[in-house]
């Protein structure tokens, strides 16, 4: 069980990388400045952050077979959870904005000011996908932390 966490983890991971860069390459960062971007900087890095480090940590666990680094990727997987739902619940008036919006795409380069926020660029399924697979894997690791099916 800890393979497929580690795997589903992996796969979660590269969805979120993708969506990280589309929003670095939209202008995400500028647009902090000008509140045209509802996703906070720091909850997103913080995000990313969090979950890169339990991913560290699991990927040692798997090596080291250690129930209290199991326990450690656990706990850091709750507010990489909490910080996903947040940005959820302020990427979906975004999302559903999108044919209100503007009726015809702005033609303007990528981050540019006063255009789209850049997380109306995420692609639907990689973000369902993403917290799909967010929850196959947090539920993962807490069946491994607590020693069902074995390590």
């Amino acid at each position: 069980m800890d393979i497929a966490a580690l795997i589903a983890w992996v796969v979660t991971a590269l969805g979120g990388f993708y969506m990280l860069g589309v929003w670095i390459q939209r202008g995400g960062v500028r647009q902090q400045q000008t509140g045209a971007s509802r996703l906070p900087a720091p909850v997103l890095f913080g995000h990313f952050g969090l979950a890169a480090i339990g991913l560290v940590v699991w990927i040692i666990y798997v090596v080291a077979d250690r129930s209290a680094l199991a326990w450690t990727s656990f706990g850091l997987l709750l507010p990489v959870a909490l910080l996903g739902f947040v940005m959820l619940a302020r990427w979906i008036p975004v999302h559903r904005d999108r044919g209100t919006a503007h009726a015809a795409p702005v033609a303007s380069a990528p981050g540019a000011e006063g255009t789209d926020p850049a997380e109306r660029h995420f692609p639907v399924p990689v973000v369902v996908a993403h917290g799909l697979l967010a929850v196959v894997t947090l539920v993962l690791v807490l069946l491994t932390a607590l020693g069902v099916g074995g390590s």
